[in-house]
């Protein structure tokens, strides 16, 4: 049963209220896929906060229609699937890894706010880190800077200890220490 139209601009408020929050929108063609695969592609796109749908073009069409993603209404033709994202790499990148496993999957085309891409480029999106793998790498960096600052405030006492009371060669105050050996282990 189709839906009414009560429905329908419920519908389109909502896409389009998450269109006006969109960095990125991928459009790609489902057809002859199985409802276990659909089931875990939503699975993953939720997981990667992407809103998820399959929707009629018409209806998409008026969600889009005076926003930045408007060029994409030419592309909007055939049984479709939209990834919706306010991260501008997510929606590509989810589908672009689900397309390879499955070629019943078919990326059609994306965008990003005034700028249509073709499925290529949306491929070539797919390739950038994601804010989420930004975030992952910044925390890795900053651990990095955390320890480097802990290991330069470190007595000598501490240093020993920290390295196993290792120490090197003593010697005499007032002595110029040997030059370091050039051998490379």
């Amino acid at each position: 049963m189709g839906l009414n139209l009560e429905d329908k601009k419920a519908l389109v408020a909502e896409v389009s209220a998450k269109v006006a929050q969109a960095q990125t929108i991928v459009l790609a063609e489902y057809r002859s896929l199985g409802v276990g695969e659909i089931t875990r592609l939503r699975a993953k796109a939720r997981g990667a906060g992407i809103y998820f749908r399959v929707l009629k073009n018409t209806l998409a069409r008026r969600a889009v229609a005076d926003t930045p993603f408007a060029g994409l209404a030419q592309h909007m033709t055939g049984p479709l699937m939209y990834g919706i994202s306010p991260d501008p790499v997510a929606a590509a990148k989810v589908l672009n890894e689900f397309a390879k496993g499955n070629d019943k999957l078919v990326i059609r085309a994306g965008g990003m706010p005034n700028q249509v891409m073709s499925a290529k480029e949306v491929a070539t999106l797919a390739n950038l880190p994601s804010r989420n793998e930004h975030r992952q790498a910044d925390g890795n960096h900053a651990g990095a800077h955390r320890q480097a600052r802990a290991d330069a405030q470190r007595s000598p006492g501490q240093v020993r200890a920290h390295f196993g009371g290792r120490q090197g060669p003593k010697r005499e105050a007032g002595s110029v220490a040997a030059p370091p050996s050039r051998r490379r282990w």
